[in-house]
């Protein structure tokens, strides 16, 4: 047997999955997998033992709803041929196991750290001596920016090579705020502990990583949340994708100058994230999201307060966006701007908002459902051109689509059970992984457990993962003052790279 076949959520021995010499894991992953259109690598990484790495590759298939896993055991000092000479879309998590354990790949073209952790294999990689790439030519020139951002946002390093206005190169260098925190799910070992650190991978994404490991986590103890839970994972996800694209439409109205649309969108996103105050206390939905329980049951006062919100705020939103996508100023600045084709997206691998903006339609919520999606008749929006003004008509599309999944979900407000449901110890050496689309697009968090239940990897991948290099692909050709636009207008996360 090549591989072991699950679903989204399932909880499966790890003697089930099959230990495959390199070169015939290689070829299963890369020949066999991914060779078909359908199928993309959700999550590739290790799990060490002294001297060796067992590798796990897991590889979701759109087209029929499961997830293909398979692994190889490896020497540390091993040198191997790597899977992106075959398949660019591997480049991260190779680099990742590289930085991490200290296997070696003859043939990776860009084997540079990704987030220069505590404990990596090779300490004399430091953030401060990057390789960056360079161009000898005295005609173009470099500019940096960063680490030090000019707003409030995280930590990261742009480096551009130009000519003149123009840019032909773009590295982003991330890593200077490395937690630690997969470490940390396994010291931590307090169920409230871990849950509180899943709020933690990525402030704007409360909702869709606490989803993934509180699912996750229910899977390993043999239980199964109720319509009450699943209500509130997908209200407050729809609520969460609600109110970041509103922001990031306000946002990206300000880096085209359009000073009206920068106010109004700002001024929507307010009351949705404080309808999440209201709710559970937090604006962050931190608090909210629990497994087994529900301390804050959604009520019929709640749904009324939510309807008048959702009416008011449509009046305004649709008055607002129809300014914004007939305005010559502002889609001279959105069209043609910021591309990446559909042959790039595959080679890189992108997910989410980042693959659908040129007719990769990869979402989680329609191929490998969760929660409530799979009753709530979910179809993926999908644009074609690639750019600035695709990203910006996806997040109204999506706003309007959340909407209406809204009015859908309170129509059937689950009786208020409030209190916690008995969890069981999670399964012992077992092996899970939980997929949810969150408003960047694919989140996966994997788990293994020992002998006694107690985890012992945590693997997370926020979406960022995937698209950063989408970005930087973004801006070759266009000038140098369309970066603030192309980057805002996919907002990708530095702590969800981080981690």
């Amino acid at each position: 047997m090549k591989y072991v076949v699950v679903k989204n959520n399932e909880v499966i021995p790890i003697s089930e999955i099959p230990v495959l010499e390199y070169g015939r894991f290689m070829e299963t992953i890369i020949f066999t997998l991914m060779n078909k259109a359908h199928n993309h690598c959700v999550a590739y990484f290790g799990f060490p033992s002294e001297n060796e790495v067992r590798l796990f590759c897991c590889i979701a298939d759109d087209e029929q709803h499961v997830i293909y896993v398979s692994s190889s055991v490896v020497e540390k000092a091993q040198t191997l041929s790597s899977f992106t000479a075959k398949n660019f879309s591997f480049e991260k998590f190779e680099r990742e196991i590289h930085e991490n354990y200290g296997i070696k790949y003859k043939d990776h073209p860009w084997l540079k750290p990704v987030r220069y952790p505590f404990n990596s294999a090779d300490k004399t990689q430091t953030i401060a001596n990057y390789p960056f790439f360079n161009i000898d030519s005295e005609e173009l020139h470099e500019v940096g920016v960063g680490p030090i951002h000019a707003g409030v946002i995280e930590p990261g390093h742009f480096r551009f090579i130009c000519n003149g206005e123009q840019i032909l190169h773009l590295e982003i260098q991330l890593g200077y705020q490395h937690r630690g925190i997969e470490h940390l799910f396994l010291e931590r070992k307090k169920l409230l502990q871990r849950i509180t650190l899943a709020e933690s991978i990525a402030g704007d994404c409360v909702c869709g990583h606490t989803t993934a490991f509180v699912n996750l986590w229910e899977g390993l103890c043999n239980y199964t949340a109720g319509y009450d839970l699943k209500f509130a994972r997908t209200m407050a996800l729809e609520l969460e994708r609600l109110a970041i694209h509103t922001g990031d439409l306000s946002a990206m109205c300000t880096d085209v100058g359009y000073q009206l649309g920068s106010a109004v969108f700002g001024r929507l996103r307010t009351p949705i994230i404080n309808f999440f105050q209201i709710w559970c206390g937090n604006r962050l939905a931190k608090g909210l999201i629990r497994a087994g329980k529900n301390n804050y049951p959604f009520t019929e006062d709640l749904a009324k307060q939510l309807i008048d919100l959702i009416d008011n705020y449509e009046v305004d939103f649709n008055e607002i966006t129809k300014k914004l996508f007939t305005l010559p100023t502002v889609l001279a600045r959105f069209e043609k701007t910021g591309v990446v084709n559909l042959e790039q997206a595959k080679m890189i691998g992108v997910v989410g908002m980042s693959a659908r903006m040129c007719g990769l339609n990869r979402d989680i919520r329609s191929s490998h459902a969760h929660d409530l999606y799979g009753e709530l008749d979910y179809q993926p929006i999908i644009k074609r051109h690639g750019d600035v003004y695709s990203r910006a008509q996806i997040r109204r599309e999506a706003i309007r689509q959340s909407i209406s999944f809204i009015r859908k979900l309170v129509k059937k407000i689950p009786s208020a059970i409030k209190g916690e449901n008995y969890l069981s110890l999670p399964s012992a050496d077992s092996f899970t992984i939980s997929l949810v689309e969150g408003w960047r697009g694919e989140i996966c968090h994997c788990a293994l457990t020992g002998e006694n239940g107690e985890l012992v990897l945590y693997k997370i991948k926020d979406p960022s993962f995937h698209n950063w290099l989408a970005l930087a692909m973004a801006v070759r050709n266009n000038e140098i003052s369309d970066f603030p636009i192309a980057n805002k207008s996919f907002d990708l996360s530095y702590c969800g790279h981080d981690l």
